[in-house]
């Protein structure tokens, strides 16, 4: 077989791994995690049950690599975060990173949201908390005073309720992106002091 033809046969793989992914995900947001099927996945793939498991043999699987797709940018973000200096220059573009990341996974953290004690069962709640763990790290400074430091958190916090709260706000969508990063970015500001 040739190189080629080995590259075309993974990006078809690939293709349906990312349409079985975004089927599964509008599914459990229709109709909630715990009532949709793997065979109701297939159906709507137009797929058997057997090329579905070729993929993923469980919906925890799908979830767990939705999650580990469309959170690696934030996985990322900590690595160069953590050999960043903690300048407010670094931590605005943390957060300007952090909050396009966030919004490019958007379905996955609405589904998130709106299954909490799903997600708590399932792995990547714990693979979660340390992600927000890690950029906790790189936005708090230790020796801050306590309400500089809960600013920072404050400011990761925003990013995420951000996505959700503003959704009904008039305004363009992009505006309001920007309208939330702002705030995040005032409150990491704030935290140093005003500076920055």
């Amino acid at each position: 077989m040739t190189g080629s033809t080995e590259n075309t046969r993974q990006r078809r793989r690939g293709d349906t791994r990312q349409r079985i992914q975004d089927v599964a995900l509008e599914l459990f947001a229709e109709q909630g995690y715990e009532k949709t099927s793997l065979r109701e996945i297939a159906e709507r793939l137009d797929v058997t049950k057997a090329a579905l498991y070729y993929h993923f043999k469980t919906k925890e699987e799908i979830i767990v690599s939705l999650f580990e797709d469309l959170t690696k940018p934030i996985e990322d973000l900590i690595e160069w975060g953590g050999r960043q200096p903690h300048t407010v220059e670094t931590k605005r573009e943390i957060l300007r990173r952090y909050g396009a990341a966030l919004w490019e996974a958007e379905p996955l953290f609405r589904f998130m949201q709106e299954n909490q004690a799903t997600v708590r069962d399932l792995s990547i709640g714990e693979i979660f908390k340390n992600r927000m763990l890690g950029m906790r790290r790189i936005i708090i400074d230790p020796d801050a005073a306590l309400t500089d430091q809960v600013r920072c958190i404050s400011a990761l916090f925003t990013l995420h309720a951000g996505m959700f709260a503003v959704r009904d706000l008039e305004g363009d969508p992009e505006d309001k992106r920007a309208a939330v990063l702002e705030v995040a970015i005032d409150l990491v500001v704030q935290a140093h002091g005003g500076v920055g």
